[in-house]
């Protein structure tokens, strides 16, 4: 008997040693349990939030991809389309272009811009471009009809992989319902923004291994002869300079011209933000995240808005770029280069605005004679032509009422900034304006820079309104 009480008190003991280790992991685990009920409650909120902002309520069971799932940022966005016509070749073509297109309640310039792209082009230059056409609309009968209509019209560029229509089905679509009344938008012109945003986020992530460079175009432009063989020149002064984003007309979502590789990216970034801002504000921001802080447009613009009525509500919209030439493959292609300058600059009007491809000039104080404006390239290039013009519209006489053109190597650095060593003069300014043409024939070396010089002092200002320059391309280009 002894010896069971002795045996009971030590399994009393045994309890007390082990009722604080125990009663330990039985709290801690108490503990976890309730947070993980209470998780699964914040969970099942996300989710019910998810399912309002990212399905349709009237066909929620048909949503099985949520819009989180299309914004993972981990690739291409998980969409499965519906090819409509064409189908994509394997090999990686130069150039994509990418139309997305909606039914619209006045008139229809889908056709009339396919057009346009193939016949401004020549047969070398459609060897190296392929069009995607997104039909955007959920009426699945105006696509099947617009469909037949371009293989009708089309048969051979289909045929030669040169035209693609896709579509992304509705299901991939995230919630166009209760969206953001930014900027005191109405409802309707919000929804039909951010599902465009959408329209263009998908486009470009089917676009993104087509070919090197991508082209943004709306479904209503009138394009310029031989528009890539200006697109390539351009592209190819650039080597070796950063650039996120090129445009080629001033208008919308027009002449966007974008590397293939950063598609992914700019894909996600308008699903991420499809319902804040229009497209066009979008790819504003896109381009300063990526490091581009200035706007890089050439002219004459390749492209023009041709359309008459707009995709929304059939609103008149009769927006043209004055700066359009239907015959611009002569486009100044201005390598990228450093400028300086020892004219007292006015304001904000610095030298970098005269090189620029926007709307702007430089504007400087009364210059003295031997003052100069130097532009000095990243790398010796050779040019073929220069154009120069001073003064402007409204200020008629800041003209450069007496210079010197001049070209020069041998770079050097001095206390003004980089300059070269030995230049020659090309001409003579003429009522503010000069243009040299077959500067590479004149010229044995490779330019490095390019100086404008005052010749004798004025009282005038100086607006100094465009540069254009014209590189001379390889052989092979």
């Amino acid at each position: 008997m002894r010896l069971v009480w002795k045996s009971l008190d030590k399994m009393r003991c045994l309890r007390k040693r082990s009722t604080i280790p125990f009663l330990g992991f039985l709290i801690t685990f108490l503990l976890f349990l309730n947070l993980y009920i209470e998780d699964g409650y914040v969970l099942e909120g996300d989710k019910r939030q998810l399912r309002e902002t990212s399905v349709h309520p009237s066909s929620s069971e048909r949503y099985v991809h949520t819009f989180r799932d299309l914004s993972n940022f981990s690739g291409s966005i998980n969409v499965t389309y519906r090819y409509l016509a064409g189908t994509p070749l394997n090999r990686k073509k130069y150039l994509t272009i990418g139309l997305s297109s909606v039914k619209r309640k006045r008139g229809n310039y889908l056709l009339e811009t396919i057009k346009s792209i193939f016949d401004q082009s020549s047969y070398e230059e459609l060897k190296e471009i392929v069009v995607v056409v997104h039909l955007a609309d959920f009426d699945l009968a105006w696509c099947e009809n617009l469909v037949q209509e371009i293989t009708r019209k089309f048969a051979h560029h289909i045929i030669a992989g040169r035209l693609l229509v896709i579509q992304a089905p509705e299901e991939y679509y995230p919630s166009l319902d209760g969206l953001k009344r930014n900027y005191n938008d109405p409802e309707d012109r919000v929804r039909f923004r951010s599902k465009q945003n959408v329209d263009y986020a998908f486009l470009l992530n089917f676009c993104t291994n087509l070919s090197h460079f991508y082209m943004m175009l709306e479904d209503d432009v009138r394009c310029s002869r031989n528009f890539l063989t200006g697109l390539k020149k351009v592209i190819t002064s650039r080597e070796g300079s950063y650039w996120v984003m090129l445009e080629f007309s001033k208008l919308g979502y027009i002449g966007k011209l974008y590397h293939s590789r950063d598609l992914p990216r700019l894909a996600h970034f308008l699903l991420m933000f499809y319902q804040e801002m229009p497209c066009d504000w979008l790819l504003i921001h896109f381009r300063g995240l990526l490091a581009q802080k200035d706007v890089i447009r050439f002219k004459p613009s390749l492209f023009q808005h041709m359309g008459y009525y707009s995709s929304y509500k059939g609103a008149e919209n009769k927006l043209k770029d004055d700066d359009f030439e239907e015959d611009s493959i002569d486009i100044p292609d201005n390598p990228p280069a450093s400028l300086y300058t020892n004219i007292n600059v006015f304001e904000n009007y610095d030298a970098t605005k005269a090189y620029s491809t926007v709307d702007e000039y430089f504007w400087g104080k009364p210059p003295s004679t031997g003052d100069f404006f130097v532009i000095v390239f990243n790398k010796s290039t050779k040019i073929s032509k220069i154009k120069i013009a001073t003064g402007s519209d409204d200020r008629q006489n800041d003209i450069l009422h007496h210079g010197a053109l001049e070209v020069g190597e041998k770079l050097v650095g001095t206390k003004k900034g980089k300059q070269c060593s030995s230049y020659i003069t090309l001409g003579e300014f003429k009522n503010g304006n000069i243009e040299v043409q077959d500067v590479d024939h004149k010229i044995a070396f490779d330019i490095e820079c390019v100086r404008i010089v005052v010749t004798a002092s004025q009282k005038e200002w100086l607006i100094i309104r465009s540069i254009s320059l014209w590189t001379t391309q390889p052989p092979s280009q």
